[in-house]
């Protein structure tokens, strides 16, 4: 995990594709201070960058069954 700046702020400890939100989810370490919901990150991989955003969870709420 980067900052705007390109400096290491964190590091991601898993990821998985989600198809449920139409995307990738991921568990990162960050410090307190780039933990608030909508902090924009970057995530440092292979040579690639990816954008992030934190987010409060659970993000993803499944429908209850019809009764």
């Amino acid at each position: 995990m980067v900052d705007a700046s390109g400096a290491v702020v964190g590091k991601v400890t898993s990821g998985a594709p989600a198809p449920t939100v139409g995307g990738a989810v991921g568990i990162a370490y960050v410090p307190t201070a780039l933990s608030a919901p909508g902090t924009a990150l970057t995530i440092s991989q292979r040579g690639k960058t990816f954008a992030a955003e934190v987010v409060k969870g659970p993000f993803y709420r499944r429908a209850e069954p019809a009764a």
